[in-house]
């Protein structure tokens, strides 16, 4: 995918990939008509015959539009390139909070400062009936001041659905999963809570 780089996707110019994930690679593009610099999120195109990545893709854009929010990263466009559907969203050069906490022990002030962002989050996601389902610090991004911006809601789950919206089999990160992402049952917004519990400890 590292081909995309220095390509035009519609009125963004890619500059540099800037990770990789099992389903999706994301790009820092330039916004020619307002001249700042996006995130780029591209679906493969060996994943677009997979209804299934297809769906939590097409998905993650649906619900992202829809939560606005101080610490919940927006999406600004959404478009297709060369049959590679692709959201753009806002870019963070912070790095990720995995990034913060790999570097040093961080003052209790400022895990309390970053715990009350990224629970205010979640907890206008919950009320808007949105189950993240994969909150880990890899998924919450951070801006120049390390505010926290939760991102990556491929796999959230719309709390009033009863459909198995992205197909069976256990979907999350195992380390941070609540023991009941394990089983058939509907999950409750309890699930992310764990999931903060773990990335707090």
């Amino acid at each position: 995918m590292t081909e995309l780089v220095g390509h035009t996707l519609g009125q963004y110019h890619v500059t540099a990939q800037v990770g990789k994930g099992g389903m999706a690679t994301v790009y820092k593009a330039t916004q020619a008509s307002m001249k700042r610099t996006v995130a780029i999120k591209v679906l493969p195109r060996s994943l677009t015959h997979e209804d299934k990545f297809l769906e939590r893709f097409y998905r993650e854009v649906e619900i992202v539009s829809s939560l606005q929010h101080p610490y919940i990263l927006p999406v600004y466009d959404f478009g297709e390139y060369d049959g590679m559907p692709y959201i753009v969203m806002a870019y963070m050069s912070g790095g990720t909070l995995a990034d913060l906490i790999s570097e040093k022990p961080m003052p209790p002030n400022e895990v309390l400062r970053l715990v009350r962002q990224m629970a205010d989050a979640l907890d206008y996601a919950h009320r808007k009936g949105v189950i993240h389902r994969d909150f880990k610090p890899s998924n919450v991004l951070l801006d120049e001041q390390h505010n926290t911006y939760l991102t990556d809601f491929g796999l959230a789950k719309i709390s009033e659905s009863s459909a198995q919206l992205t197909g069976t089999g256990i979907l999350g990160t195992p380390f941070y999963m609540a023991p009941e992402q394990a089983e058939p049952k509907a999950l409750t917004p309890a699930a992310d809570v764990y999931a903060m519990g773990v990335t707090v400890f």
